[in-house]
């Protein structure tokens, strides 16, 4: 039996019916777990005595709107959890869909690993992600000013209004997009030699 089988075992009988799925590929593991059952998931991830993931290692939100450029048939938004045991030497990565595509909205796993903080804060900046019971929950990347959330794939590409420092203000000031949109078109190179073949 391979250290992968082992951990799949142990995932399997650890998490029960709480384990909504469970994939391998390349040599990873993904778990995807309900939102209702996503905070205690993580505990058993956490201290079952034949997982020990004792560190968060990594968290970010994904927009599957457009997944593949292909029609997405279930929920808009994914929390993505990268977990780590020391103690195994193994990994596996967490997986939870908001059920509200309108308010996507999971439990924070600040109380289950503190490493969380920060990361939840960037996919609530960047995605608009909300992590019920997170103490701290604000914009990290992003102007506390500015609105929407840009990692969303509806997010448009170029906005409407910049920010800069007004050194005569001494205060940041907001303005029209003074940039001018252009359309890049790769420049070909047709040399006879290019490269240096002959």
């Amino acid at each position: 039996m391979s250290r992968l089988d082992t951990l799949q075992a142990a995932l399997e009988s650890a998490l029960g019916a709480r384990l909504d799925k469970l994939v391998r590929d390349r040599g990873e593991i993904t778990v995807t777990v309900s939102a209702l059952n996503y905070p205690e998931a993580a505990r058993t991830l956490r201290d079952h005595p034949e997982l020990r993931f004792e560190q968060l290692i990594d968290l970010c939100g994904m927009d599957y709107s457009s997944w593949k450029d292909q029609p997405w048939e279930g929920p808009r938004f994914c929390v993505v959890t990268h977990l780590l045991s020391v103690s195994k030497n193994w990994r596996v990565r967490l997986k939870v869909f908001c059920p509200d595509d309108e308010l996507p909205l999971v439990k924070s796993l600040t109380e289950v690993w503190s490493a969380a903080n920060w990361f939840e804060r960037e996919a609530f900046d960047l995605y608009g992600i909300v992590f019920e019971g997170h103490l701290d929950l604000r914009r990290i990347l992003t102007d506390y000013g500015f609105i929407g959330h840009p990692f969303r794939k509806d997010f448009p590409t170029s906005g409407h209004v910049e920010m800069r420092y007004d050194p005569e203000q001494q205060r940041v000031i907001y303005q029209p997009v003074t940039i001018e949109p252009r359309e890049i078109t790769p420049r070909v190179v047709r040399e006879d030699n290019y490269g240096g073949l002959h």
